[in-house]
């Protein structure tokens, strides 16, 4: 048994110091663009390029007006945004016109685009905000990715911004992640969110999910071309109007459920230069309303981010499980020395903690609910499983959609 636990204990002890060891010399080196020296106009070689911020919404009436407004107070002046109300059955389209006919009035009379597509029609102001209406959703496609790509056919911009209908967006953000990305130069630029937690529960999933995040997805990696680290983030997606063309447009991704992360992928497996940065409160979204809240939003994606197999589900599971127990149980179960690999493991832990609460509003003792959350990201991995295998699909927004088809569109 001392044996057994020395083993085991060694491998966890490696798996977690190694991930602090490998961010705390990594993690400098991520941009944050909420410092001081950010605080500046777009530099050359563009200038004073155009930007396209494009917002998909459907069904979004509580959040949609306050997310646009912040996107309407941008200080920057080289900006449009175009608002997709994706057969909504609530207010979200009453809400949009409404905006829409404010900016309208405040600079100039509206028209009526003639050539929008088949199965929407387009408000075209000329204020900064367009709305698009889809009425319905072609074969083939999620409701999501194809209002995205429909908004970006109409788009003006140099630069296309993909966000979310709930994002509150700073005056000054959108300026000083475009200053970042012509002064490094990027292709694709990722800004973090800040998350905005009201309750115990969402503060426990959210650092177990930032725990996680950081150990598949190493953000101080994804700047290297020479790694398979990339990100993307539906918050704050910003990509070269010419560099989403290269990748194929959302076309490409029409049925990917990760929408926002395969974009990332495509962008970094092309061959352009990806960055991701923090930003403070430059940006910010409630992504859940407690501990049950986060478990639904992520039933939909969990099988999908293990391309909808079962048996990598299953190990997955197994391997959550090890991975976040251990270092708890073998503290506790083990004797005498064997005891120090897990202590190894559960310290890094620990700092993994500290670290994230200097980036967010996660207090570092959580790490002591970290077994809770554990516990519900397993049962919601399963639970997507067992769901979307039962139903033979995924059910997102009132839409079904396929798992023959979700399998097929995977990029």
């Amino acid at each position: 048994m001392i044996f057994f636990h020395w083993i085991a204990g060694t491998i966890l002890a490696l798996a977690w110091f190694s991930r602090i060891v490998d961010a705390a010399l990594g993690m400098p080196s991520v941009a944050d663009v909420s410092r001081p020296e950010w605080n500046r106009n777009p530099v050359l070689p563009a200038g004073n390029p155009r930007v396209s911020i494009i917002v998909p919404a459907r069904n979004e009436e509580e959040t949609i007006e306050k997310a646009l407004r912040t996107l309407l107070a941008l200080d920057y002046d080289n900006y449009e945004v175009i608002a997709v109300n994706d057969r909504s059955t609530d207010r979200t389209g009453e809400i949009m016109e409404k905006l829409a006919a404010e900016s309208s009035a405040a600079s100039g009379a509206i028209s009526e685009k003639k050539t929008a597509p088949p199965l929407s029609r387009i408000l075209r102001n000329a204020g900064n905000l367009r709305v698009i209406h889809h009425t319905e959703l072609p074969p083939g496609w999620l409701g999501k990715t194809h209002a995205m790509w429909t908004a970006a056919k109409y788009a003006t911009g140099d630069w296309i911004l993909f966000t979310d209908a709930d994002v509150l967006f700073k005056p000054d953000s959108l300026r000083r992640a475009l200053a970042y990305a012509e002064a490094e130069p990027a292709d694709h630029v990722v800004l973090f969110p800040r998350m905005i937690m009201k309750r115990p529960g969402e503060y426990m999933m959210i650092a177990f999910f930032q725990t996680m995040f950081m150990f598949g997805h190493r953000p101080w990696k994804v700047a290297d071309p020479s790694t398979d680290d990339h990100m993307g983030v539906g918050a704050f997606n910003l990509v070269r109007r010419q560099v989403y063309e290269s990748v194929g447009t959302y076309k490409a991704l029409r049925m990917e459920v990760l929408d926002d992360m395969k974009l990332g992928k495509v962008v970094k497996k092309s061959g352009f230069a990806q960055r991701n940065v923090f930003g403070g409160d430059l940006i910010s979204i409630r992504w859940a309303h407690g501990a049950f809240g986060v478990v639904n939003n992520l039933t939909k994606n969990f099988f999908a981010v293990l391309s909808f197999q079962w048996w990598r589900t299953i190990i997955s599971a197994a391997g959550l499980a090890y991975l976040n127990y251990g270092p708890f149980l073998g503290t506790f179960l083990a004797h005498g020395y064997a005891r120090i690999p897990y202590a190894i493991a559960l310290g890094s832990m620990c700092l993994i903690y500290l670290g994230m609460s200097w980036r967010s509003s996660v207090p570092p003792y959580y790490i002591v609910l970290h077994p809770v959350s554990t516990t519900l990201f397993i049962y919601t991995l399963l639970r997507s499983m067992f769901l979307t295998l039962r139903d033979q699909g995924i059910v997102w927004r009132g839409t079904k959609y396929p798992l023959e088809e979700l399998r097929k569109g995977m990029v």
